[in-house]
């Protein structure tokens, strides 16, 4: 799946912070409970029982729970790393169990300019070390679902090998991922790339797995027999028998054209499984192969479930049973209709039997139950088709716990299935297929609105339409739909009669327009559009009845249902509002322009222009008061009472904007608490002011980055004082609530971190501390660059994290007994330091101690 994003240049979070506060928040995802993206890869660790981690292609790494939940890994990633939750390979250690390592980067062209990773972690993911690599590696680029291309030597575990993509070939570490080398003996590369109409599609997929013969060598030395599978169409799969020294092809191997995906040692048979696709994947696949290579024969044989000339799909996902030798299962690449399809065999693959199977058309016979409780919205209550989709798409990652033949894992294009009852497969014919992705959340979330009187949240959806959210701790019963979109791209509520509500999406066949009358609960096509009306950005006047639509073809416009017809006075993709009390102001921006109209989005006017600015990135009306309007831009904050006639820049350091938008306030004759990502005084950030920009609070912390900046969005809550949701590119919505007092004022950082040699540390399993500060790094070896010091924690699935640290340090001299969670230490304070009996100074960040 997934989805790409126009990314600005990154700002370091960790920089030098002057007249910025930061107040402790306890983050949670809002749950969905069916993951909603692309796992690419599972893999279970052979040596330690329950340890097993998912690897997603935009929102980083989970590890698994004994409670079939998981914990996300990465969400320290912020806007100065966002490319480390493009995971492109996983490897867990079989020796020591504890280890396990990850290689990141999003994208290998011109999206993103960042050179890839090897994250390391000694404690199972709670924190990571990082090594730079001098390529770049993509987790979200085509061939994301092969693999595993990074492998750990089993008989010694400090040899680490990583294919690697772009032409840069094979890659070898003898320092457990500390420092790596190009193994120049290995001369091919991985060629093959999907197709050359573009820089995403033309880059070559390179070296897609690496397996270890754990049967050859003895333990404590390196594997002589190690396994290679390149992305070509030629000879594609290539071992070596002097560990590493030299290498030769697999004499024998196959050649219809086909791309090994998955290479899989069965180390009781002796023998190497392998899938085969014409395509790399994750989309494409009409035919293939699966293959075994007898290792001590050197014989290989022809398994596939079907035939080549009878099937219309390639192999992908592909697990063995290490309990019961000879028990195989493949997922096909892709059959997309009726349903994807996956095969098991319990004789080494002389025999198949599916997962369901054609008894006559239209008749079908299912051999699964289907279970969606953790995510009911996994299917369509709506729908009508004749075939529902419920087994998956996309599924290259398929993993057999090496402990429990009961217990198996499958990713698709949205979730995780799986099950606790694998084996009655081959007695009754019959398994669950159960949701099982409670704790990721992947989603990439395009809209995030809260409309006074209405449910807890509303969210417009990439790839999964959108959501009506009574609740944030329960999963939804149900996208919208009626009309359902594959993606939600704009929402927006009528300020003075909040329960209308308005989305534009993606639709092959329905108007690309919605409404709603009861808050989003149930949805009706506008026919003012088509389905052939481009969707974007949506703005729906104050009292409901007029639609501003704005797209890459242009800004439309349409009353009371009437057809859409285009603003020629305002250009194309303009940033609009409409003003929340006043049924006639519309706004609009573009560039440095800013635009108004006055006659319900019927012509528009420039007024003014902002400041230096080249681009706006949002606007955002007052959700209670006409005329007030701010804008964020690529140099800051600002600020019209006078319905965008003129404005002023915010001050305070704010040197560039994003995503913003308006929470409740502290009280009724306070302005609304305005939430976003903003840099201010060089730290790149989700703020908050409570003071219309005079004061700031940095409220993400060393925690939760929220990975881009520019890729999220950001809304605050009409109903809550404090609380804010973020809607991220790959890791879900989250939302915070303040855990910690506000600053009395604003602060001065005066701190500095220092980087070790060997890396970064990313994770902490007990506390976090917010650290601003300017950094040092050093280099090792060719391929460790600039690294940075943070501290991280992860707390569970789901979970609540809250920023603590062990000890407070107090700068303040004066006197007195500071109040319950009152402020008692930070630079800059000057107040009490001593606690009330029973509270303690606790350390909160830079400039904050707070009496716990």
């Amino acid at each position: 799946m997934r989805h790409t994003a126009a990314f600005v240049a990154i700002s370091s979070l960790v920089d030098l912070v002057q007249g910025a506060a930061s107040q402790a928040y306890t983050w949670k995802n809002v749950v969905t409970g069916g993951g909603g993206g692309f796992t690419p890869g599972i893999v279970f660790n052979p040596s330690a029982k329950g340890v097993a981690y998912a690897r997603t292609d935009i929102g980083g790494a989970y590890r698994l729970n004994s409670d079939d939940t998981w914990t996300p890994l990465m969400d320290w990633a912020n806007n100065s790393n966002w490319h480390d939750w493009g995971i492109d390979a996983i490897a867990t250690d079989p020796v020591d169990t504890d280890r396990v390592y990850v290689a990141v980067g999003m994208y290998t062209n011109d999206w993103d300019p960042n050179d890839g990773s090897i994250l390391r972690s000694t404690d199972q993911g709670d924190t990571w070390a990082e090594t730079k690599l001098p390529f770049k590696v993509g987790g979200n680029m085509p061939g994301r679902g092969v693999g595993e291309r990074l492998a750990v030597d089993p008989n010694d575990n400090s040899i680490l090998y990583f294919g690697a993509r772009s032409g840069h070939g094979l890659w070898k570490s003898t320092d457990y991922g500390e420092t790596w080398s190009n193994v120049t003996a290995f001369k091919w590369t991985g060629t093959y790339f999907q197709d050359s109409s573009s820089s995403y599609t033309s880059d070559p997929v390179g070296i897609a797995w690496v397996t270890f013969d754990s049967t050859s060598g003895t333990s404590g030395s390196a594997t002589p027999r190690i396994f290679v599978g390149v992305v070509d169409t030629g000879e594609s799969v290539f071992v070596s028998e002097d560990a590493g020294e030299t290498w030769s092809w697999v004499s024998g191997e196959p050649l219809y054209g086909f791309l090994p995906h998955k290479g899989i040692l069965s180390p009781s048979e002796h023998t190497l499984y392998i899938s085969y696709a014409n395509g790399a994947g994750p989309y494409d696949g009409t035919n293939g192969t699966v293959h075994k290579y007898n290792i001590t024969s050197g014989i290989w044989t022809d398994i596939s479930p079907t035939s080549m000339a009878s099937t219309y799909y390639g192999y992908g996902g592909l697990a063995v049973d290490l309990q019961v030798p000879g028990t195989i299962m493949v997922a096909a690449l892709n059959c997309w209709w009726p349903d994807e399809l996956i095969f098991r065999s319990t004789d080494s693959g002389a025999t198949w039997s599916p997962i369901w199977a054609w008894n006559g058309y239209p008749s079908i016979d299912y051999y699964y139950t289907y279970d969606i409780t953790n995510a009911p919205w996994l299917q369509d209550s709506t729908s009508t088709d004749q075939f529902p989709v419920r087994v998956g798409w996309m599924v290259e990652a398929l993993a057999i716990d090496p402990f429990d033949s009961n217990h198996w894992l499958y990713g698709t294009g949205e979730t995780i299935y799986g099950g606790h009852d694998l084996q009655t497969w081959d007695t009754s014919h019959n398994v669950t297929v159960k949701s099982l992705a409670v704790g990721i959340e992947e989603m990439a979330v395009l809209g995030l609105i809260t409309p006074p009187g209405g449910p807890a949240l509303l969210s417009a959806v990439g790839d999964d339409c959108g959501f009506y959210h009574s609740s944030l701790t329960t999963a939804p019963s149900q996208y919208f739909h009626t009309p359902t979109y594959s993606s939600t791209n704009g929402i927006d509520y009528a300020g003075n009669k909040p329960s209308n509500i308005v989305r534009s999406g993606s639709s092959d066949t329905d108007p690309t327009l919605a409404l709603s009358s009861n808050f989003g609960q149930s949805w009706y096509a506008d026919y003012a559009a088509t389905s052939s009306t481009p969707t974007g950005q949506v703005a729906l006047s104050a009292d409901a009845d007029t639609i501003l639509l704005s797209t890459t073809s242009g800004v439309l416009r349409s009353q009371n249902s009437a057809t859409l017809s285009t603003i020629s006075s305002l250009p194309s993709s303009a940033i609009i509002a409409s003003d929340k009390s006043n049924n006639t102001f519309f706004y609009a921006a573009s560039g440095s322009s800013f635009y108004l109209s006055s006659d319900t989005a019927a012509t528009f006017t420039k007024t003014t222009t902002l400041g230096s600015s080249t681009t706006v990135n949002a606007l955002r009306a007052h959700p209670s008061t006409a005329g007030d309007i701010w804008a964020s831009t690529d140099v800051g904050l600002f600020h019209s009472t006078d319905f965008g006639k003129s404005f002023t820049q915010i001050g305070s350091g704010c040197t560039e904007g994003w995503s913003f938008g308006f929470g409740k306030p502290e009280s009724d004759t306070s302005y609304p608490v305005l939430f976003g990502f903003f840099t201010v005084d060089g730290v790149t950030g989700l703020f908050k002011t409570e003071d219309e920009g005079v004061n700031w609070q940095l409220i993400s912390d060393e925690s939760h980055g929220f990975g881009a900046a520019d890729a999220n969005v950001v809304n605050g809550d009409l109903a809550t004082y404090g609380r804010v949701f973020v809607g991220t590119n790959g890791r879900g919505i989250f939302y915070g609530d303040a855990s910690g007092t506000l600053p009395s004022a604003t602060a001065t950082a005066t701190a500095s971190v220092s980087v070790s040699a060997t890396g970064v540390k990313v994770g902490s399993s007990t506390s976090s501390v917010s650290t601003v500060g300017s950094v040092t790094s050093s280099t090792v070896g060719s391929t460790t660059k600039s690294t940075t010091l943070t501290t991280t924690t992860k707390t569970g699935a789901a979970s609540t994290s809250t920023t603590t640290a062990a000890t407070a340090t107090a700068t303040a001299t004066a006197t007195g007994t500071s109040t319950a969670y009152g402020q008692c230490g930070g630079s800059g304070y000057t107040g009490p330091t001593t606690c009330p009996s029973g509270y303690t100074c606790t350390y909160e960040n830079e400039f904050y101690s707070q009496c716990e």
